[in-house]
């Protein structure tokens, strides 16, 4: 049995008066933190921006007044979250070392990469995997192709979650109330193109019974994007592994779109085993 912490009926009643109050003031969740909220919107804000912001452009985004968020702007400086660079802040890389310290991620990684090593020596292309998270679609791990130039996508960039071959699998492997959940909170990217959704679902439904996605890059010409589920137990959805095709039209001759293809397949379905996974790719 779990072991609770007595509460004495002093601390009760505070908890149960403090959780009143900010029941009455705020008229939103109970237990509010407000402290805590505005540091996550600065966080956040900064995630979204390109550039580094001020004090004041991250107090006008924010609608709040400078002197709300100054010492949680210092304190976020202070514990390695922000960089600071003349009056001007970004985020660090913090948030993403956190990231790739978080068990499942990690794990999920450590498998892959040795396997996408793999497949990028044998297809002679470069390789990513990607998961889904908060509406938009992450890099977690890349391989370079060892060619001598390669095209990729570095690790920690995100890219959209509709008008990707690596967004449609991870949207195709999921059930309706999963999927549904994902295109709501759909962050759009810079350059993202407007699709329908009529159209999208039946794009979703194609990649699903085909088994993966094949489609022509919809932000670079001359590459094809190739895309394979990895699942895990219990049938679960984990990541998109992925190769953006480019061909050599020279005298060398490198395995076509579809030996890559082919490739790309067997890695993915051996690391689904490897995740746990017990039919998929069978």
């Amino acid at each position: 049995m779990p072991r609770t912490r007595k509460i004495n009926p002093d601390d009760a009643a505070t908890v149960q008066t403090a959780a009143a109050e900010d029941d009455c003031s705020s008229g939103k969740t109970r237990y509010a933190a407000p402290a805590l909220d505005k540091g996550l919107d600065i966080l956040e804000l900064l995630s979204r921006s390109e550039q580094m912001l001020t004090l004041n452009q991250i107090s006008r985004q924010l609608g709040r007044s400078v002197n709300e968020i100054f010492r949680m702007v210092v304190t976020l400086e202070q514990r390695g979250y922000l960089i600071a660079d003349n009056d001007h802040y970004r985020l660090s890389l913090k948030l993403f070392e956190l990231a790739h310290h978080h068990q499942p991620i990690r794990s999920l990684v450590s498998t892959a990469l040795p396997h996408m090593r793999e497949l990028a020596s044998r297809a002679v292309q470069s390789t990513h995997l990607t998961v889904y998270e908060a509406g938009r679609v992450i890099v977690v791990a890349q391989v370079d192709s060892p060619e001598r130039w390669a095209f990729g996508l570095k690790v920690g960039a995100l890219v959209s979650l509709t008008d990707t071959a690596s967004g449609h699998v991870l949207l195709a492997f999921r059930d309706e109330a999963e999927r549904a959940a994902m295109l709501a909170a759909h962050v759009r990217m810079d350059g993202e193109q407007e699709i329908e959704t009529a159209q999208l679902i039946r794009q979703i439904e194609d990649t699903r019974k085909r088994g993966h996605s094949r489609m022509e890059s919809r932000q670079i010409r001359g590459v094809v994007n190739l895309s394979y589920p990895v699942m895990g137990a219990n049938n679960r959805m984990l990541a998109a592994l992925n190769v953006p095709y480019i061909e050599r039209i020279d005298k060398k001759v490198n395995p076509s779109l579809d030996e890559v293809q082919g490739i790309v397949q067997e890695i993915s379905a051996r690391l689904s085993r490897l995740m746990g996974d017990s039919s998929f790719g069978s």
